[in-house]
């Protein structure tokens, strides 16, 4: 089947909840789009909100910062944990995970002297409670590299404490309680977990099934994705011969749909439960009403720059990492999505002393007319945005480009 690159936009855009009237509201749809995203990527850097709550705004009505905590931490309906790269998904996911945390064992056995220090930790914690790495009675130095990435030099000096913790974690004996800021407190996972989810047996009896799992949840949280080297696979481990045979078997179980966009030579490929919303597009009855939104710059829209680049056209560079002197834009812009269509990007930095979000920056990109509707619309979620982030009002502090 072939569709145009406005049908394409169309169906991403409506999947992902980012046109038309708001479907997810409060706390409880933000649990719900993160299960139909499977992941979010968090991101601890917090300049106008982190990259999980800035993800979860654009979408939820009524979100609160302090709603993902909730259901990190209090509901535990979520967890946080490796997938694409450090990431937060629905806890319910947890038994598919278990090859992951085998793995991590393994590996973490291969450290000298680490079991014993993972056994005095848990120990340690059973009968004291949540521990930070600063908190844990254990000091000096060990050789140890994180298991959340399983390349690169194993053998790297770190602090035993911190390390441990670490390990721990990835092979899911501990969960993060809470954290302060950037630092994060654990305790043991049988006391926050349900004990019929922790015993759980793997829903996938290989790592080829568990790898086609993980290729479905990336073409859901995306929408539609194409069949060639793409960022939103990361950290599956997939190069081309496997991304086609994990594409191939899912296909042929039915999972997935085929589809060519008209102009793009590679193929896409969209989830087959979302037929019905296909139908909806092809035959122009979605709801297209538009809204303008600031997207993450980690958001499940933005994980494939260069698919963004073909079907809408927007070149967007997460400039953080590069040096001021060389940044086109700004240190931390956000993507401005005005109905189908990347109007620009923006940096607002909230003066929460002052009360006010100061806008730093806002590129408008070629061609972006000017009119009464956008500025309107753009006003509206700067008010929004400005509330979001604890301040009373937004003020310009540069000019619009």
């Amino acid at each position: 089947m072939m569709i145009t690159k406005q049908q394409a936009r169309r169906f991403i855009l409506a999947k992902q909840g980012l046109i038309g009237a708001q479907r997810f509201m409060g706390k409880e749809g933000a649990c719900a789009y993160i299960r139909q995203a499977g992941c979010i990527q968090f991101d601890p850097v917090d300049v106008c909100g982190k990259n999980a709550e800035l993800t979860l705004q654009s979408r939820v009505k009524g979100f609160r910062k302090s709603m993902l905590s909730e259901l990190l931490y209090t509901d535990r309906k979520l967890v946080d944990y490796a997938d694409k790269e450090l990431s937060i998904w629905p806890a319910e996911d947890w038994p598919y995970f278990s090859s992951y945390r085998e793995r991590s064992r393994m590996q973490g056995a291969q450290f000298e002297g680490l079991p014993e220090l993972m056994e005095q930790a848990i120990r340690y914690i059973r009968e004291n409670g949540p521990v930070s790495s600063d908190m844990l009675p254990i000091e000096g130095e060990i050789f140890w590299h994180s298991t959340m990435h399983w390349s690169g030099n194993w053998q790297k000096k770190s602090q035993a404490a911190r390390s441990v913790l670490e390990q721990l974690y990835t092979d899911g004996v501990l969960v993060i309680h809470h954290k302060k800021g950037s630092r994060k407190y654990y305790d043991l996972a049988e006391r926050h977990l349900p004990r019929e989810l922790l015993s759980a047996k793997n829903p996938c009896p290989d790592e080829e099934s568990f790898l086609d799992w993980r290729v479905l949840r990336r073409i859901g949280a995306v929408g539609l994705l194409w069949d060639k080297n793409s960022t939103a696979f990361l950290g599956i481990g997939l190069n081309a011969e496997k991304r086609k045979e994990a594409l191939q078997r899912l296909e042929g179980a039915g999972k997935i749909r085929l589809i060519q966009v008209e102009g793009l030579k590679p193929l896409f490929y969209y989830r087959a439960e979302d037929d019905a919303l296909m139908r909806e597009v092809l035959s122009g009855d979605p709801d297209l009403r538009p809204r303008l939104e600031f997207l993450a710059p980690l958001d499940p829209l933005m994980w494939d720059k260069a698919l963004v680049k073909a079907l809408f056209d927007f070149q967007y560079s997460w400039e953080i990492y590069t040096p001021a002197v060389k940044r086109k834009y700004g240190y931390y812009t956000l993507p401005i999505l005005y109905g189908e269509t990347f109007a620009g990007r923006i940096e607002a930095v909230p003066d929460r002393e002052a009360g006010i979000l100061r806008v730093r920056g806002l590129w408008w990109e070629p061609g972006v007319r000017q009119t009464k509707k956008l500025q309107a619309a753009l006003q509206k979620t700067l008010r929004r945005f400005s509330e979001w982030n604890g301040c009373g009002s937004a003020e310009m502090t540069e000019k619009q480009c």
